[in-house]
């Protein structure tokens, strides 16, 4: 019972709950002087019969005939008194059987039950409420960014315009509120003056639209905002967005730094300050067949191996961690220590072969253009002849077919990039070109997260997921300089050392036995020590760079900052 108050608010806030409540008042008054015509009427009748009755037995024959009762207890004897209880009779049937149960229905059971299923969904949030993140739409990328925000326990709320999206988004245990996208009452609703931060991942036009309105009502909250078409950028940040994300684009650039097959060199994927994060295949270099420690790579070049990518698993390294053919190592020191390690390894695994990008759509172009940038040539498969740019570095057809492929030089290039927006397809396409070159570097493409095991087992040495890119690169803008992701599982992130590991080195801190994490730079004073030895000694007030997954950092904040 406590609830009816607001589900009544609820159905007289509805426009259309109270033209419906307005057209059933009016047929109920009508009803009831119908019923008062017929008792008049029932009198006169029985006056010219020769019966006299009370007005109320005059209601209770009305009632009882338009009801079809009829309980025979006060009848006409004359064919006009039999005519009238006819016409009460029928009309009777039609609105008490017919239309009142209809209209009830229509127009006010139905709009109450909605009124009862909107006030189940939020209206807004608590009022203590502080540094949440405000979403409009469920998407792949959101959800996955979701799933982050959940891991590092930080609150957020989505913005859900459609009644039914949002009950069925409640029910499934997403925080949602349910408002408008354009009504500034709504942000209001969910605190956007103390939020961290503010999402829009919908279409551009509407994207521009919700961040103008929000920037409207706060000058300082972050706004990032999604963009298709690079020339929204400007326009959305005009309208006040903070920064705007071309997932499109950044995927392509991504997938292009992954390509490490046309030689040995580190390439740089990231960087956290001072520090370079780098890739280097170890196809074909003196490196093969050796172990960590026997490759000597910080005693010759400084670096630090941080991670080491086995066709698409991820392992922490150790010194007795053997290095294969298809082995890349994830490179971790200053921009001068991963020159030298260039300086060295430059003259392996030379090809001049192109390489082969599978889609021509926004990540295919996109990918193709960072290759170019670096000097390297390339060709784009795309069946589609609208999308064809460069017929010297297209090559029109489907990728299927293998006389395509063969014209694209699949058979001589050393990485095949699949960047296809369907998941179905990527997986079909690399088997196909795992069974044809068993030795090429394939990189693909994964919409949604839960793909990315599939497209693994389907031959793919690397798998970079738009959902997860597009959650990372969020919540890197969220973390900032606290935190970078660089490749699914990979996390950097900067703590201030904890008091209770001041003294001790970096092999007696215990850090990696404990947790999982690697120490991959330690900051003192300004000075950033990259690649410490183990007998490096942690000073009080020193800032740690540490690298591992997920749940090596929740572990780590956990055992030493007493944190999630």
């Amino acid at each position: 019972m406590k609830f009816i108050p607001g589900i009544y608010i609820a159905y007289l806030q509805n426009r259309s709950s109270q033209r419906n409540l307005k057209i059933l008042i009016r047929f109920l008054l009508l009803l009831v002087l119908l019923i008062f015509v017929y008792s008049a009427l029932f009198h006169k009748l029985m006056e010219m019969e020769g019966h006299q009755y009370s007005w109320i037995t005059g209601l209770y024959w009305t009632l009882t005939v338009m009801s079809t009762l009829g309980f025979g207890d006060i009848t006409f004897s004359t064919d006009t008194g039999l005519v009238f209880s006819i016409i009460v009779l029928l009309t009777g049937t039609m609105f008490m059987l017919v239309l009142l149960p209809f209209l009830f229905i229509q127009f006010f059971y139905a709009p109450w039950m909605e009124a009862q299923s909107a006030s189940r969904a939020p209206r807004a949030i608590p009022e203590k409420t502080r540094d949440h993140i405000v979403l409009t739409k469920i998407d792949s990328v959101t959800t996955s960014f979701i799933s982050k925000l959940k891991h590092y326990q930080h609150p957020y709320v989505v913005v859900v315009p459609d009644l039914d999206e949002a009950l069925r988004l409640n029910d499934q245990g997403y925080n949602v509120v349910f408002g408008d996208l354009d009504n500034p009452d709504t942000y209001r609703q969910v605190r956007i003056e103390d939020a961290a931060m503010f999402v829009t991942t919908a279409s551009d036009e509407l994207n521009t639209h919700v961040a103008f309105t929000v920037r409207g009502l706060d000058v300082d909250v972050p706004i990032i905002a999604t963009a298709r078409n690079p020339a929204s950028v400007d326009i959305m940040e005009m309208a006040g967005c903070t920064n705007v994300l071309q997932l499109g684009e950044m995927l392509g650039q991504a997938l292009a730094r992954r390509v490490v097959g046309n030689d040995a060199m580190a390439h740089v994927i990231g960087s956290f300050g001072d520090l370079v994060i780098a890739e280097a295949t170890a196809h074909q270099t003196p490196l093969v067949g050796k172990t960590l420690k026997e490759s000597e790579l910080r005693e010759n070049v400084s670096v630090g191996v941080v991670g080491i990518w086995e066709r698409g698993r991820l392992e922490f390294p150790a010194p007795d961690s053997r290095i294969g053919e298809n082995t890349v190592l994830v490179l971790a020191g200053t921009k001068e220590q991963i020159e030298d390690y260039n300086e060295l390894f430059c003259i392996y695994n030379v090809s001049d072969a192109p390489v082969v990008i599978i889609g021509g759509g926004r990540v295919g172009r996109a990918a193709g253009n960072a290759l170019a940038r670096r000097g390297m040539d390339y060709r784009i498969v795309e069946r589609l002849v609208d999308r064809v740019r460069d017929k010297e570095k297209y090559v029109e057809g489907d990728a299927a077919e293998l006389e395509v492929l063969q014209a694209a030089g699949i058979m001589d290039a050393t990485t095949a990039l699949i960047t296809t927006s369907d998941d179905d397809t990527n997986v079909y396409l690399t088997i196909y070109c795992r069974r044809l070159r068993p030795d090429i570097q394939i990189i693909s493409r994964s919409n949604l997260e839960r793909n990315v095991p599939a497209l693994h087992r389907a031959g793919s040495d690397f798998v970079l997921s738009y959902a997860s890119m597009g959650a990372s690169a969020m919540l890197n803008v969220l973390k900032r300089s606290d935190f970078v992701m660089l490749a699914e599982g990979l996390h950097f992130f900067r703590v201030k050392l904890p008091e209770s590991l001041a003294g001790k080195t970096v092999a007696g801190s215990g850090i990696r036995q404990e947790s999982g994490c690697n120490i991959v730079a330690v900051n003192v004073d300004g000075t950033m020590h990259v690649n410490p030895d183990p007998f490096f000694q942690l000073e009080s007030g020193a800032e740690l760079i540490l690298a591992g997954t997920a749940e090596a950092e929740e572990q780590f904040l956990i055992r030493h900052l007493g944190r999630k």
